[in-house]
Protein backbone atom coordinates (compact mmCIF):
# COMPACT_ATOMS: atom_id res chain seq x y z
CA UNK A 1 0.00 0.00 0.00
CA UNK A 2 1.42 3.04 -0.82
CA UNK A 3 1.67 5.49 2.20
CA UNK A 4 0.28 8.78 2.04
CA UNK A 5 -2.19 7.59 -0.71
CA UNK A 6 -4.80 7.82 1.82
CA UNK A 7 -6.40 9.80 4.30
CA UNK A 8 -8.96 12.74 3.40
CA UNK A 9 -8.34 16.19 5.64
CA UNK A 10 -9.54 15.55 9.08
CA UNK A 11 -10.76 18.92 10.04
CA UNK A 12 -13.42 20.19 12.01
CA UNK A 13 -17.12 20.43 11.32
CA UNK A 14 -19.09 22.67 13.81
CA UNK A 15 -16.58 22.16 16.85
CA UNK A 16 -16.48 18.59 16.05
CA UNK A 17 -13.39 16.16 14.43
CA UNK A 18 -14.34 14.89 10.87
CA UNK A 19 -13.37 11.81 10.62
CA UNK A 20 -14.23 10.84 6.85
CA UNK A 21 -11.82 8.86 4.50
CA UNK A 22 -12.29 7.93 0.96
CA UNK A 23 -12.72 3.94 1.00
CA UNK A 24 -11.03 1.33 2.79
CA UNK A 25 -7.58 1.55 1.37
CA UNK A 26 -7.35 5.42 3.35
CA UNK A 27 -8.69 3.98 6.34
CA UNK A 28 -5.91 1.96 6.70
CA UNK A 29 -3.51 3.84 5.01
CA UNK A 30 -0.20 4.16 7.45
CA UNK A 31 -1.76 1.57 10.01
CA UNK A 32 -0.82 -1.89 8.37
CA UNK A 33 2.45 -3.57 9.57
CA UNK A 34 3.20 -7.22 9.24
CA UNK A 35 3.28 -9.49 12.60
CA UNK A 36 0.25 -6.81 13.65
CA UNK A 37 -2.73 -8.11 15.89
CA UNK A 38 -6.10 -7.09 14.37
CA UNK A 39 -9.57 -7.70 15.79
CA UNK A 40 -12.44 -8.31 12.62
CA UNK A 41 -15.99 -7.67 14.22
CA UNK A 42 -18.46 -9.88 12.53
CA UNK A 43 -20.71 -13.12 13.42
CA UNK A 44 -20.40 -15.97 10.96
CA UNK A 45 -20.71 -13.67 7.87
CA UNK A 46 -23.02 -11.35 9.45
CA UNK A 47 -21.51 -7.71 10.15
CA UNK A 48 -18.38 -8.41 9.04
CA UNK A 49 -16.07 -5.48 7.80
CA UNK A 50 -16.01 -6.88 4.17
CA UNK A 51 -14.41 -3.66 2.35
CA UNK A 52 -11.52 -3.53 4.81
CA UNK A 53 -10.98 -7.51 4.57
CA UNK A 54 -10.20 -6.72 0.61
CA UNK A 55 -8.57 -3.78 1.81
CA UNK A 56 -5.56 -5.58 3.69
CA UNK A 57 -5.62 -8.78 1.16
CA UNK A 58 -4.59 -6.20 -1.27
CA UNK A 59 -1.93 -4.46 0.75
CA UNK A 60 -0.07 -7.55 0.99
CA UNK A 61 0.91 -7.34 4.68
CA UNK A 62 1.27 -10.75 6.53
CA UNK A 63 1.85 -12.76 9.84
CA UNK A 64 -1.47 -11.28 10.88
CA UNK A 65 -2.70 -12.36 13.84
CA UNK A 66 -6.95 -12.37 13.76
CA UNK A 67 -9.03 -12.08 17.26
CA UNK A 68 -12.33 -13.35 15.32
CA UNK A 69 -15.47 -15.19 16.54
CA UNK A 70 -14.83 -17.16 13.79
CA UNK A 71 -12.95 -17.35 10.63
CA UNK A 72 -15.18 -16.47 7.62
CA UNK A 73 -15.84 -19.18 4.77
CA UNK A 74 -13.08 -20.30 2.02
CA UNK A 75 -13.93 -17.76 -0.40
CA UNK A 76 -15.41 -15.09 1.86
CA UNK A 77 -14.78 -12.87 5.07
CA UNK A 78 -11.61 -13.88 6.58
CA UNK A 79 -11.13 -16.87 4.64
CA UNK A 80 -9.76 -14.66 1.79
CA UNK A 81 -6.74 -13.96 3.74
CA UNK A 82 -6.18 -17.45 4.90
CA UNK A 83 -6.51 -18.22 0.90
CA UNK A 84 -3.05 -15.60 0.16
CA UNK A 85 -1.59 -17.01 3.46
CA UNK A 86 -1.45 -13.66 5.46
CA UNK A 87 -2.74 -14.84 8.28
CA UNK A 88 -0.37 -16.27 11.39
CA UNK A 89 -2.47 -17.25 14.29
CA UNK A 90 -6.53 -17.33 14.68
CA UNK A 91 -8.00 -16.47 18.07
CA UNK A 92 -11.47 -17.57 17.20
CA UNK A 93 -14.37 -19.37 18.49
CA UNK A 94 -15.94 -21.52 15.95
CA UNK A 95 -13.92 -21.87 12.54
CA UNK A 96 -16.10 -25.01 11.24
CA UNK A 97 -17.35 -23.73 7.83
CA UNK A 98 -13.41 -23.10 6.80
CA UNK A 99 -11.76 -26.34 4.54
CA UNK A 100 -8.63 -24.03 4.30
CA UNK A 101 -8.13 -23.50 7.86
CA UNK A 102 -8.66 -26.83 8.44
CA UNK A 103 -5.60 -28.02 6.05
CA UNK A 104 -3.64 -25.39 7.15
CA UNK A 105 -3.96 -25.98 10.64
CA UNK A 106 -3.62 -29.68 10.22
CA UNK A 107 -0.73 -29.12 8.12
CA UNK A 108 0.89 -26.98 10.80
CA UNK A 109 0.94 -23.89 8.87
CA UNK A 110 -1.34 -21.86 10.70
CA UNK A 111 -1.49 -21.38 14.79
CA UNK A 112 -4.95 -21.87 16.32
CA UNK A 113 -6.35 -20.21 19.82
CA UNK A 114 -9.98 -21.63 20.39
CA UNK A 115 -12.03 -19.79 23.02
CA UNK A 116 -15.43 -20.29 24.07
CA UNK A 117 -17.90 -17.99 22.74
CA UNK A 118 -18.76 -16.26 25.76
CA UNK A 119 -15.10 -16.04 27.08
CA UNK A 120 -14.06 -14.75 23.77
CA UNK A 121 -16.39 -12.04 24.13
CA UNK A 122 -15.58 -10.96 27.49
CA UNK A 123 -11.90 -10.87 26.86
CA UNK A 124 -12.43 -8.43 24.31
CA UNK A 125 -14.71 -6.46 26.84
CA UNK A 126 -12.58 -6.72 29.27
CA UNK A 127 -9.64 -5.65 27.27
CA UNK A 128 -11.89 -2.46 25.88
CA UNK A 129 -12.66 -1.77 29.43
CA UNK A 130 -9.33 -1.41 31.37
CA UNK A 131 -10.53 -4.82 33.45
CA UNK A 132 -7.42 -7.13 34.49
CA UNK A 133 -8.99 -10.09 34.09
CA UNK A 134 -12.02 -12.28 35.51
CA UNK A 135 -13.08 -15.88 36.78
CA UNK A 136 -15.46 -17.94 34.77
CA UNK A 137 -17.00 -21.20 35.41
CA UNK A 138 -16.56 -22.29 31.41
CA UNK A 139 -13.88 -24.69 30.87
CA UNK A 140 -12.81 -25.24 34.30
CA UNK A 141 -11.42 -29.42 33.99
CA UNK A 142 -10.72 -28.79 30.09
CA UNK A 143 -8.06 -27.81 27.93
CA UNK A 144 -9.69 -24.32 28.18
CA UNK A 145 -7.99 -24.51 31.61
CA UNK A 146 -4.54 -25.82 31.22
CA UNK A 147 -1.86 -23.19 32.31
CA UNK A 148 -4.33 -20.76 33.66
CA UNK A 149 -4.60 -19.65 37.30
CA UNK A 150 -7.90 -21.29 39.36
CA UNK A 151 -9.68 -20.47 42.10
CA UNK A 152 -12.42 -21.87 44.55
CA UNK A 153 -15.19 -19.34 44.81
CA UNK A 154 -18.43 -20.19 47.34
CA UNK A 155 -17.29 -24.03 46.68
CA UNK A 156 -17.00 -23.88 43.08
CA UNK A 157 -13.64 -23.73 40.44
CA UNK A 158 -13.12 -21.00 38.29
CA UNK A 159 -10.76 -20.16 35.79
CA UNK A 160 -9.12 -17.16 35.04
CA UNK A 161 -9.48 -15.55 31.96
CA UNK A 162 -7.33 -12.58 30.96
CA UNK A 163 -8.40 -9.23 28.67
CA UNK A 164 -8.00 -9.97 24.85
CA UNK A 165 -6.64 -6.14 23.20
CA UNK A 166 -5.52 -5.61 19.91
CA UNK A 167 -2.96 -3.05 17.74
CA UNK A 168 -5.86 -2.56 15.31
CA UNK A 169 -10.02 -2.85 14.92
CA UNK A 170 -12.14 -3.30 11.78
CA UNK A 171 -15.53 -3.16 12.27
CA UNK A 172 -18.66 -2.41 10.40
CA UNK A 173 -21.74 -0.54 10.95
CA UNK A 174 -24.83 -0.11 9.26
CA UNK A 175 -25.06 3.29 9.65
CA UNK A 176 -22.45 6.10 10.97
CA UNK A 177 -21.88 10.19 11.17
CA UNK A 178 -18.20 12.25 10.15
CA UNK A 179 -17.61 12.29 13.79
CA UNK A 180 -17.37 8.09 13.78
CA UNK A 181 -20.61 7.11 15.83
CA UNK A 182 -21.99 3.97 15.21
CA UNK A 183 -25.17 2.38 15.22
CA UNK A 184 -25.92 -1.77 14.49
CA UNK A 185 -28.59 -2.96 12.71
CA UNK A 186 -29.81 -6.17 14.26
CA UNK A 187 -27.72 -9.41 14.61
CA UNK A 188 -24.75 -7.55 12.68
CA UNK A 189 -24.36 -5.63 16.02
CA UNK A 190 -22.36 -8.80 17.68
CA UNK A 191 -18.48 -8.47 18.31
CA UNK A 192 -18.69 -5.28 16.75
CA UNK A 193 -19.13 -2.73 19.45
CA UNK A 194 -16.93 -4.27 21.71
CA UNK A 195 -14.16 -4.93 19.60
CA UNK A 196 -13.91 -0.85 18.56
CA UNK A 197 -13.05 -0.33 22.03
CA UNK A 198 -10.65 -3.07 22.77
CA UNK A 199 -7.90 -1.70 19.83
CA UNK A 200 -5.67 0.96 20.30
CA UNK A 201 -6.78 2.39 16.71
CA UNK A 202 -9.90 1.11 15.20
CA UNK A 203 -11.53 1.74 11.71
CA UNK A 204 -15.12 1.52 10.58
CA UNK A 205 -16.90 0.92 7.73
CA UNK A 206 -20.63 1.93 7.01
CA UNK A 207 -23.49 1.21 4.79
CA UNK A 208 -24.06 4.82 4.82
CA UNK A 209 -22.39 7.99 6.21
CA UNK A 210 -25.06 10.92 7.44
CA UNK A 211 -23.59 14.31 8.55
CA UNK A 212 -22.59 15.48 12.30
CA UNK A 213 -26.13 15.94 14.09
CA UNK A 214 -27.52 13.19 11.51
CA UNK A 215 -28.30 10.43 14.58
CA UNK A 216 -30.03 10.58 17.43
CA UNK A 217 -27.93 10.21 20.18
CA UNK A 218 -29.39 8.11 22.22
CA UNK A 219 -29.87 5.26 19.58
CA UNK A 220 -25.93 5.10 19.03
CA UNK A 221 -24.15 1.77 19.82
CA UNK A 222 -20.25 2.87 19.43
CA UNK A 223 -19.59 6.50 20.35
CA UNK A 224 -17.20 8.52 17.99
CA UNK A 225 -14.72 8.47 20.97
CA UNK A 226 -12.83 4.95 19.80
CA UNK A 227 -13.45 5.47 16.08
CA UNK A 228 -10.11 6.62 14.20
CA UNK A 229 -11.35 6.84 10.46
CA UNK A 230 -14.85 5.89 8.68
CA UNK A 231 -15.79 5.53 5.49
CA UNK A 232 -18.98 4.28 3.49
CA UNK A 233 -18.59 1.26 2.13
CA UNK A 234 -19.26 -0.47 -1.07
CA UNK A 235 -20.88 -3.43 -3.27
CA UNK A 236 -21.71 -5.20 -0.02
CA UNK A 237 -22.41 -9.19 -0.72
CA UNK A 238 -24.47 -9.72 2.97
CA UNK A 239 -24.03 -14.09 2.37
CA UNK A 240 -25.63 -15.99 4.56
CA UNK A 241 -23.56 -18.53 5.71
CA UNK A 242 -26.49 -21.56 5.97
CA UNK A 243 -29.82 -21.06 4.44
CA UNK A 244 -32.52 -23.47 5.39
CA UNK A 245 -35.61 -23.09 4.34
CA UNK A 246 -38.67 -25.88 4.46
CA UNK A 247 -41.50 -26.63 1.50
CA UNK A 248 -44.42 -24.27 1.48
CA UNK A 249 -47.40 -25.79 3.08
CA UNK A 250 -50.22 -25.45 0.93
CA UNK A 251 -52.90 -26.73 3.23
CA UNK A 252 -52.26 -23.27 5.74
CA UNK A 253 -51.38 -21.31 3.29
CA UNK A 254 -48.14 -21.07 4.50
Amino acid sequence: MAQGSGTSSVGRVAGVIDKRVRNAEAALDGLLKDGMTIMAGGFGLCGIPENLILAIRESGVKDLTFISNNAGVDDFGLGLLLQTRQVRKMISSYVGENKTFERQYLAGELEVELIPQGTLAERVRAGGAGIGGFFTRTGVGTQVAQGKETRVIDGLEYVLELPLKADLAIIKAHVGDESGNLIYRATARNFNPMMATAASVTVAEVERLVPIGGLDPDQVHTSGIYVKRIFEGVAYEKRIEQRTVRARDEKVGV
